[in-house]
């Protein structure tokens, strides 16, 4: 089972990465800074929130021994901090000063890997803080990278959809055409789960994409004899593109995340979906694993990360997967709705509700009267936010019993679209979402490619479509 026990809604705007040390959780996000809190109780460190970057921070990775923490940025530039006390270290300028996307450390901290949107790679040396080698990838920008576990391979993947094997030399050894519409994160287990006939291990990868899709790859590297890369298997489950994936420590899971606003959970030795989570009310953008604990953490444009309590225990044959984040909000524990509470950035009402005993059922009863008379919400304002996400979490009800038609929903944020414009890459959206996106990025959300021009125009036919199939389910 997988419990949610903790939200953190410390950050301003969406959250775009989250990363464990043994002690710590890191997160990053659009507005510019990177938080840190301890795991023993969830509270923010004195020193967070960590500032300077310029841009939105995009990814944030602490170095093997927890004591340096990384992030990178659109400003062009990758941070180095002081994870004990905050002070920041070294800048490091990428080349070409382009948005930094993604960066890793290597398994011995050897190295330090930053990739950018105009596909360059960059190899930092660790001891000298200076670059140590450069490539590109080709035909796109580079968003994901892993480390073979020795530290002297690593895989990057592209926009393009390519997945590219490297040496520490900076030399290409292979390339994949892994996703079609393009790849967005990948991860390396650092145990083996097999071995060639030759005596070499082989290591589990896990890559996903725009075409919705979890790839499970069986790679080799060997220092004399190259790379070898096998496909393994495809994870389905996922109804929107997947921005995130990662093992378990031990590798025996892997976590996804999706525009679906859905986070999975699979077994990697049978392809099995052990948990389905679907807390988060706007795209899950990250996931990620604790090294040595039963944690797991799921970041959002929600502005939220989720701290979920994993039950490691193997389900047994023929028992039936909980999902406890398909109860009815009906059912709704008071626990439930503190969580939906601190998601819909409502967390300075937790107290009150959970004063009152509100749960599920009174959640879905509550008034304009009963919030000023009984609960005694004194603003107008405040009590105006509340009822609007009460309406909200109303219609959600009616979509969950009625599936909303796919073309209806926004691709950004998979809710149904209020005010649709259409994009001059010829998709539509909700003008809002599309507003915050083209506001951080100048490319298509469904295929990655430049827009030729910002310009959003109304589609008035969809909005009529969507208005008559409104009526039709409120009869």
């Amino acid at each position: 089972m997988a419990s949610l026990i903790h939200t953190l809604a410390d950050h301003s705007d969406d959250v775009n990465y989250c990363a464990f040390s043994s002690s710590c959780l890191a997160t990053c996000s659009l507005d510019k800074t990177i938080r840190v809190y301890s795991l023993s109780n969830f509270t923010e460190l004195p020193y967070s929130p960590l500032k300077g970057h310029t841009y939105a921070v995009h990814c944030c990775c602490f170095s093997p021994s927890g004591r340096v923490l990384a992030s990178c940025s659109t400003d062009g530039t990758t941070a180095l901090w002081d994870a004990r006390d905050g002070r920041r270290l070294a800048v490091l300028e990428q080349p070409g000063a382009s948005p930094v996307r993604v960066c890793r450390f290597s398994p011995e901290a050897t190295y330090l890997l930053s990739g950018a949107a105009d596909g360059s790679v960059v190899l930092w040396n660790m001891q000298s803080l200076k670059l140590y080698r450069s490539g590109n990838v080709k035909g796109g920008s580079l968003v994901a990278c892993a480390f073979s576990p020795s530290g002297n391979f690593f895989v990057t993947g592209s926009s393009s959809g390519d997945l590219t094997i490297w040496d520490d030399k900076m030399r290409c050894l292979y390339n994949e055409k892994a996703h079609d519409l393009g790849v967005t994160c990948c991860d390396i287990s650092s145990h083996p789960v097999s071995d060639s006939e030759n005596g070499f291990k082989y290591f589990q990868m896990a890559s996903c994409g725009q075409d919705n899709q979890i790839k499970l790859w069986l790679i080799m590297f060997a220092d004399f004899l190259g790379v070898e890369l096998k496909y393994k298997c495809t994870l389905n489950g996922h109804s929107a593109p997947v921005l995130a994936c990662a093992f378990s420590c031990d590798g025996q899971m892997v976590v996804s995340g999706s525009v679906d606003k859905c986070v999975i959970i699979y077994e990697t030795s049978t392809g099995n979906t052990l948990h389905t989570l679907s807390q988060h009310t706007r795209y899950v953008t990250t996931c990620a694993f604790a090294p040595h604990s039963p944690l797991l953490a799921t970041g959002s444009m929600d502005k939220t990360v989720h701290i979920w309590q994993l039950d490691l225990r193997q389900p047994c044959a023929g028992d039936t997967v909980e999902n406890e984040s398909k109860v009815a909000v009906e059912d709704w524990s008071e626990d439930d709705v503190s969580a939906w509470l601190c998601a819909q950035d409502l967390a300075d009402f937790v107290g009150l509700f959970k004063m009152n005993n509100i749960d599920g059922k009174e959640l879905l009863n509550l008034t304009k009267e009963s919030l000023a008379n009984e609960l005694k919400i004194e603003s107008l304002g405040q009590r105006s936010k509340v009822l609007q996400k009460i309406e909200e979490l109303r219609m959600t009800m009616i979509s969950v019993s009625v599936p909303v038609p796919d073309e209806f929903l926004c691709p950004i944020t998979r809710e149904l679209m209020n005010d649709p414009v259409i994009a001059t890459d010829g998709y539509s959206y909700e003008r809002e979402a599309m507003e915050n996106w083209i506001s951080n990025r100048r490319s298509s959300p469904m295929t990655n490619l430049p827009l030729h021009s910002l310009m959003l125009t109304p589609n008035r036919t969809l909005k009529m479509a969507i208005s008559r199939w409104l009526e039709t389910q409120q009869k």
